[in-house]
Parts: structure tokens; sequence; C-alpha cells
């Protein structure tokens, strides 16, 4: 699949803690400038495609969520970035009301899809959840085949038309990268693929319904750099024409795929921008540290 974006999927680098700034408001570097991404004027330009305002966030009495604001751009990437615990992924599951699953979860403020508030009394979940894609962690292909793992959000929506579920099947397939190793074998169990390739699956069961944003909760932590490259590669293909957020703790991956990073720390929105701006002059000494490797 070959890639037009300028955006070169490069190796990890390891970290190196630069030298305390020497001058007030002057921060170092935390990523050489080829360890970054190419800011896409585009980006800059675009609309808001998803946008929290005042969120918060209780697990009963705990709360977990405070005051968060925050907006992505349409066909752009953002990257959510922190220690463990911070609230990275409940925010993720925020924005296609996932943690309505769990019990005792009481959520304030707001988050808008387009024009949508998705959190209104009249909002449909379900028609929601085909507008916001989830890929997991860990890759969780059904125990069914490959062509029916990619059908499947089609036919529980109702279609049945062999033509129809055919082209879908093939394009999402196609659009994960996946065509070309698993076209021969579609009738093939899915739980007989390798991890990269079952996460690239995920990824196209995602793309079938045709939605306008893509959630990815750590989509690499268990795959090996390959998969992973892989993965990242397709990221920066499928920003053309989806919107996605992608929770990571690799910042090196935070770096090379995202057009916008949000950092957190204990459930709070500590900062927020360009990546390239975050990674070598951001604007708090928290977010600094944690780039660097001082804490996290």
């Amino acid at each position: 699949m070959e890639i037009d974006d300028p955006r070169p999927v490069a190796e990890p680098a390891p970290f190196h803690a630069p030298p305390p700034s020497s001058a007030p408001g002057l921060r170092p570097a935390a990523f050489a400038q080829q360890d970054l991404p190419l800011t896409d004027p585009s980006v800059l330009s675009a609309p808001t495609m998803l946008r929290v305002e005042r969120l918060n966030l209780f697990y009963g009495q705990k709360q977990a969520l405070t005051d968060i604001d925050l907006q992505v751009a349409r066909n752009s990437v953002m990257a959510f970035i922190g220690p463990s615990g911070c609230g990275k992924s409940t925010l993720l599951r925020c924005l296609n009301r996932m943690n309505d699953l769990i019990d005792n979860v009481r959520i304030e403020g707001r988050v808008l899809l387009g024009d949508t508030d998705i959190y209104a009394p009249e909002t449909d979940v379900i028609a929601l959840r085909k507008r916001a894609g989830m890929v997991f962690q860990k890759s969780n292909p059904f125990p069914k085949s490959i062509y029916e793992n990619v059908a499947y959000g089609l036919r529980i929506q109702g279609q049945s038309d062999r033509a129809v579920l055919d082209e879908a099947v093939e394009r999402s397939l196609q659009g994960a990268g996946l065509w070309e190793e698993v076209k021969d074998r579609l009738k093939d169990s899915a739980q007989g693929l390798s991890g990269g390739q079952q996460q690239r699956l995920c990824i196209a069961r995602a793309l079938a319904v045709r939605p306008e944003v893509i959630l990815m909760d750590e989509p690499c932590s268990a795959l090996d750099p390959i998969a992973t490259a892989r993965v990242e590669e397709l990221i920066l293909e499928l920003k053309r024409e989806f919107t996605i957020v992608i929770v990571t703790h690799n910042m090196q991956q935070a770096a090379r795929v995202s057009d916008h990073t949000a950092f957190f720390w204990m459930g709070k929105l500590i900062e927020s921008g360009l990546t390239e701006k975050m990674f070598t002059n951001p604007g708090q000494r928290m977010t600094e540290d944690y780039i660097t490797g001082r804490f996290g």
C-alpha cells in the first residue's frame, strides 16, 4: 500500500532526557526534529469533528475526569498521552458512550460529534456507535470466519444482500491493508491470523460500517515492532477519510502518527496542542517531565 503522506514511520528512538532549561519559559526539545511529524497545513484550518465541553465523570463518589475541554479536528489524528490511571481510556470511551455499560457512572458536561450532542436524551446510542467505532487494546476477533468478522456490523444492521456485503468486506479489508494477505482464505477462522493481522481485521470490522471517527485504545501495545509499524502506517492513511483518536503510552508513536496531542494527569487535561510543539516546546513543566521520561 502506497503512502504519500509526508510523515515517515520511523523505528522507535530511545529517550534521552535533556538538560534543565537554561532560561525561564525556554523548553528543551524532547525529540529530534526528524522524529516528529510534519504539520499538515489542512489540519490547522479543519472544522471540528469532536468537541468536549466541561466534561466530568464519576465512578460512584470517585471523580475520574475533571472539567475536560477539548477539540478534535476533522481528518486528523489526536493522541491521548499520560501515565496509567490518568483518565485517557475513560475519556476515549466517553466519545462513543462505552461508559454507559459500566455501573454507577455519572457524566456531566457535553460531547458533540459534529452537531450531535451524544449525551442528549434523544440520541440513538446504536447510531452513535456506528459513527464512532472502537478498536480495543487487545485484538478481539469473533470466533467466525474472516469474512463474517468484517460483515458482522452490517449484518446486525439488517444488511443481507450478498453483493453489498462482498463489496463492503473487500473495501474494508483493503482499507485496513489486509486484503492481499487474506483474499484467498476469507472462509478461514479469523483466530488463525497473526496478532498484527487480527488487529488490522478489527480495524476492518470498524471500517465496514463507514464511521466518521475511529477510537483506538492502545492498539499496538500487544504487537511486535513490525506489526506496530504497519498499524501506524495504516493510521496515517486512514486519516485522509476518518478522524482518529488514539490512546498510547508510546511517546515515539504519538510523535510519529498524531497531528495533535493531549496530555492527562490524574483525570485532568494538563495541556493539548500541535504535536510538534508539545514535543519540542511544551507550555507546562509537567508535560515536559512526562515526555522526557522524568515520571510516568
